[in-house]
């Protein structure tokens, strides 16, 4: 399992919210049974991490809010869920095979065809959310799954303080060509040195998949 949260709300209303965010999904982690139903099971531990930050609105002067990605993976499945900008890419023989969906003003115009991916990258309202945690409105929860995960399937899951520093064919190559270590540190050195500065938070994980198949010659 992994999990990556990226808190807004004030300096230390953003960190309560994404500290409060990761410990719910942990929390649930330690409890999950591989027999236990994964897709409502992770609805309800999103729903809860979002009730959660809204009561801990209540003692904040702005109103704390986190976006979330995680990750479970089984021998027989991975399965993802997602609110907000936070990503997860998958990358297989060393080329992006998926990603998550940003829940997000730019994506929204990209979707509709009124806005290309390179006008939204430097867009004004590039960072504005249409989803995350401890908002007022219910969170939107989107997820994905796909079955038999591979030997060297790699996983990247990151907040937008690091994936908005690198094109997908970058985070191809990095990922690819390191270890998850090595690959994550090079990952944030580049990320604070393009920022210049300016950079939001940044958080990420990388997993690489290295058990044997269970397949037989």
């Amino acid at each position: 399992m992994a999990v990556v949260a990226d808190g807004m709300g004030g300096k230390t209303g953003g960190a309560l919210a994404a500290s409060q965010a990761v410990a719910t999904a942990r929390s649930f982690f330690k409890q999950w049974r591989q027999d236990d139903p994964l897709q409502k099971g992770l609805e309800h531990m999103v729903d809860e991490a979002h009730t959660v930050i809204r009561l801990a609105a209540l003692t904040e002067e702005k109103e704390p809010h986190s976006t979330i990605v995680l990750l479970i993976i089984t021998p027989k499945i991975a399965h993802w869920m997602w609110v907000g900008d936070s990503r997860l890419y998958h990358f297989r023989n060393g080329e992006l095979y998926n990603r998550t969906i940003d829940h997000s003003y730019v994506q929204d115009m990209i979707n509709e065809a009124k806005m290309t991916p390179e006008q939204a990258s430097v867009h004004k309202y590039r960072n504005m959310l249409t989803s995350s945690l401890g908002t007022k409105n219910p969170p939107r929860i989107s997820s994905e799954s796909f079955e038999e995960p591979r030997p060297g399937d790699t996983f990247l899951l990151c907040t937008d303080g690091v994936w908005g520093y690198f094109t997908d064919a970058e985070l191809e190559r990095i990922t690819h060509t390191l270890a998850p270590r090595e690959a994550a540190k090079l990952l944030v050195q580049l990320a604070r040195e393009r920022a210049k500065g300016r950079g939001d938070n940044l958080s990420l994980v990388i997993i690489k998949l290295d058990f044997p198949s269970d397949e037989t010659s």
